[in-house]
């Protein structure tokens, strides 16, 4: 193995991953407490030393002490003595990232952004609901309207209700009952605090793939513990994120190390309740975006959590203990066992209970891209602190973050809401302006030298020829930019 590749730990032999077949994915599984957060830290740090950026969730708290050098004790002392590792205590470049803007800089994405799909997710939308939204984005995208808020989204909503004859003339009956349960639907989401999520200015994937001048990769850590209360909320803005890697990166084919790791915790929560065809784009995503140079780890309590068409296609395996008490245990405990590649000196599934914590087996791809034999692997110590930063140590590095004052300052510009909050004025003012000039004058005693006028000419309701070409530049205006709106895998607005 290379210097620079990442290692995990020592079995007979030391154990690494290789950083030119890091882009193969992987994943972290493992019961609650045995150390799957531990071996998430150390593997971000040894990308980032690496000079490869990273993004993870910080689910329960204690992953934002990458930032902040560690101070080891005797038993983590011991057992990098044990495995032979010299242990430098080091901090991690460490960026907070908070949906919410509170433990990190806020991130953003715009209702057009997200798209239809993933938004039906996030609202627990049954497939007519998720048909009616597709359809009301797509009337967005046809009209030109930018849909960067919820408050853009409800406007366009009321829109389509109040024109759902005409609109399910083309492209199918819009129920007023679907409309409806949809904005019920938004308010319970933000309620749950989605709305600072959704608006400007958006996330820019430049901001997180950063490397500093010292040649180490910008650990990318997301505040989760208050999002894991809306999981679905989490899952999809996850999904999201990978997502738009997928579709704005340039293809760079095996590259000696990745542009970027994605670690996805909790991944559980992304295939549960999953209609099937979410399930199919989702690896279809992890399937290319390989290529695109990106790793992607799932990061669980069990395999057995991920769908066989994703997990086949994890090829790097880190699995710490499992317990087997129930038949459902039991077969995911088997699932995992058959996942590896046998090692005679041990029975995989009893290995898997017997495991401490900070031990875990570990199968990864070596130079061919084959997975090497299961080793019991003892888990080496982290270099940055093994629990949480306080709040005095995070608001430091947050004031010296190379992102500090770009997205704090929310910004509204124009978008449907107003466009079509303007639109309804005018129609209304139009309207008014037509009643007063087709209504008759008062009564009036005619006096006998009173010379009646003849009468003003009624408004025509025809156009003039300059309000015809005006309408036109308009229509071809909108038309080009339809041209414009184009949706990727996930149904997300690609960027032109």
């Amino acid at each position: 193995m290379a210097d620079t590749d990442l290692f995990l730990g020592k079995a007979e032999e030391a154990q690494f991953l290789r950083l030119d077949r890091a882009n193969r994915h992987g994943v972290v599984a493992g019961a609650t407490g045995t150390g799957k957060t531990v071996t998430l830290q150390i593997m971000a740090q040894g990308f980032s030393d690496a000079g490869v950026p990273v993004f993870c969730a910080d689910v329960k708290g204690d992953l934002s002490g990458i930032c902040v050098a560690g101070t080891p004790n005797d038993k983590l002392l011991a057992r990098a003595r044990t495995i032979g590792l010299d242990l430098q205590s080091a901090a991690a470049p460490t960026v907070f990232w908070d949906l919410f803007g509170e433990k990190g800089h806020p991130v953003r994405a715009t209702v057009s952004e997200v798209g239809p799909l993933l938004l039906a997710r996030m609202l627990e939308l049954s497939d007519v609901q998720t048909d009616v939204l597709s359809v009301v984005f797509h009337v967005a995208d046809k009209e030109g309207l930018l849909l960067l808020d919820l408050d853009d989204l409800r406007a366009l909503l009321t829109h389509v209700a109040e024109n759902a004859s005409d609109i399910g003339k083309t492209y199918g009956h819009v129920a007023p009952a679907s409309i409806a349960a949809i904005q019920r639907s938004l308010l319970a989401l933000e309620r749950q605090g989605a709305g600072a999520f959704f608006g400007e200015p958006a996330l820019r994937l430049e901001d997180m793939i950063r490397t500093g001048l010292d040649g180490r990769g910008q650990v990318n850590v997301l505040a989760a513990d208050k999002l894991m209360s809306s999981p679905r909320l989490y899952a999809a803005f996850l999904l999201w994120l990978l997502s738009e890697l997928f579709e704005q990166l340039p293809e760079v084919g095996d590259p000696d190390k990745p542009r970027l790791v994605f670690f996805f915790d909790e991944a559980h929560l992304l295939f549960d309740d999953t209609p099937r065809a979410l399930v199919e784009k989702v690896e279809q995503v992890v399937r290319l975006i390989r290529s695109k140079g990106v790793g992607v780890y799932f990061v669980t309590q069990n395999p057995a959590d991920i769908p066989d068409s994703v997990l086949g296609q994890l090829g790097n395996r880190i699995q710490h203990a499992l317990r087997a008490y129930t038949p459902a245990e039991q077969k995911g405990l088997k699932a995992a066992s058959g996942s590896f590649r046998a090692n005679p000196a041990f029975d995989t599934a009893e290995a898997i209970q017997s495991l401490g914590v900070g031990e875990a087996l570990v199968s990864v791809l070596d130079e061919k891209g084959a997975p090497t034999v299961v080793a019991r692997t003892l888990i080496r110590p982290p270099a940055s602190r093994l629990g949480p930063a306080t709040d005095a140590e995070r608001a430091q590095v947050m004031a010296q973050s190379p992102v500090r004052g770009v997205y704090d300052q929310t910004v509204d510009r124009e978008s449907a809401h107003e466009i079509l909050s303007a639109r309804a004025e005018a129609e209304a003012a139009e309207e008014k302006a037509a009643e007063k000039a087709d209504a008759p004058p008062p009564a009036r005693t005619p006096s006998r030298t009173t010379i009646r006028k003849p009468a003003a000419p009624r408004r025509s309701n025809r156009q003039t020829p300059m309000e015809a070409l005006t309408k036109s530049v308009l229509r071809t205006a909108g038309t080009t930019i339809t041209r414009e709106l184009l949706r990727g895998v996930l149904g997300g607005l690609r960027r032109r």
